[in-house]
């Protein structure tokens, strides 16, 4: 008999990453940045039964992991990529890819860091100097 001690009854089910993401290891169309701020939105898009599939043919209607439904409840307020995986205590990489599933069907809405704003040129930084300074 292996030995099962890495685990206890307590644990439940265990559940492979894999199987979260039918076997899928990364989310092709977009890049998740880790301080990305995710966002759920408020009306989906185009339903699933009418967008249309590999030749044409359209999709079959898609019911959303549990893992997903609790993406949806903790993005009513956005939350950046790593927030959600930290609260799902699943791999970031996992949390990309179901990400990704949302985003296809316009479920969430992806906010981009902003910039971070550039430093004044060391003139302008004397210049305010001497004007306090003169003060």
């Amino acid at each position: 008999m292996p030995d099962s001690s890495w685990y206890d009854d307590d644990a439940g089910p265990v559940v492979r990453p894999y199987a979260l993401t039918g076997g899928r290891t990364h989310y092709d169309a977009a890049e998740f940045d880790l301080v990305a701020l995710i966002v759920t939105r408020d009306a989906p898009g185009v339903p699933d039964e009418h967008r249309a599939g590999p030749g044409g043919a359209p999709q079959p209607q898609w019911a959303p992991d549990p893992e997903h439904e609790m993406i949806l409840s903790l993005c009513r307020t956005p939350l950046s990529v790593v927030e959600i995986a930290s609260e799902l205590e699943l791999p970031l990489g996992v949390v990309r890819v179901m990400l990704g599933d949302l985003l296809d069907r316009s479920l969430i809405e992806v906010r981009r860091p902003a910039p971070v704003a550039q430093f004044p040129s060391e003139r302008v930084l004397k210049e305010v100097i001497d004007g306090i300074r003169a003060l």
